[in-house]
């Protein structure tokens, strides 16, 4: 076996167990959505069983990533990000930028005029304005953003969002599935002019 094929293959078993620790699963919980034992599993994460198609296909279905996520396959010399539009309803797309099962997911949408209707469900989402004017309702309360501007929220709480008027709205979507909030890290600018002496 050559050497690039034996370090793809001992990469797999952390890729896993990180895979599983970041959706927050026991081998347990896994054990049961796929069919594998706990001991084949712990085994497959650790590097002491080689992994085969027959075990890596329910285990790439149950992270809901592409197999090659899971072998981490070589390069293939073509350095563009292949990004798969998928059509919604009335003319929207939705167009996923990450494959994180579990953590924080950005996706590029384009929405068409539709009816608002309110849902609830839990996670955190961020809306930012990339053209058009959004419309956002939360509960009682309602407004509308423009380019540039970003609403986050807790998606327990009965909410929309849609194009404003007539016209479509592109946006960048964040979803955290576990109720992940933003976390600022830094202040106002401290370098700007200063304000005139009372």
């Amino acid at each position: 076996m050559d050497t690039e094929l034996e370090r793809i293959l001992d990469a797999i078993g952390p890729r896993l167990r990180s895979l599983r620790r970041d959706r927050g699963l026991t081998l347990e919980a896994l054990a049961e959505t796929t069919g594998i034992s706990v001991s084949t599993l712990s085994r497959l994460e650790s590097g002491k069983r080689r992994p085969t198609l027959e075990l890596l296909i329910p285990l790439a279905r149950a992270h809901r990533v592409a197999l090659d996520q899971l072998v981490a396959a070589p390069a293939s010399g073509d350095p563009r990000v292949h990004l798969k539009p998928l059509r919604k309803d009335r003319g929207s797309v939705l167009v996923p930028l990450t494959q994180y099962p579990g953590r924080v997911q950005v996706f590029k949408q384009v929405l068409a005029p539709r009816e608002p209707k309110l849902v609830t469900h839990d996670g955190y989402e961020w809306l930012y304005v990339l053209a058009g004017e959004l419309r956002v309702i939360i509960g009682e309360r309602e407004c509308t953003l423009r380019p540039g501007e970003v609403a986050e929220f807790d998606t327990r709480e009965p909410h929309w969002f849609g194009p404003a008027d007539t016209n479509a709205v592109e946006i960048l979507h964040l979803f955290g599935p576990r109720g992940d909030q933003a976390v600022v890290r830094t202040g106002p600018s401290t370098t700007g002019p200063a304000s005139p002496a009372s």
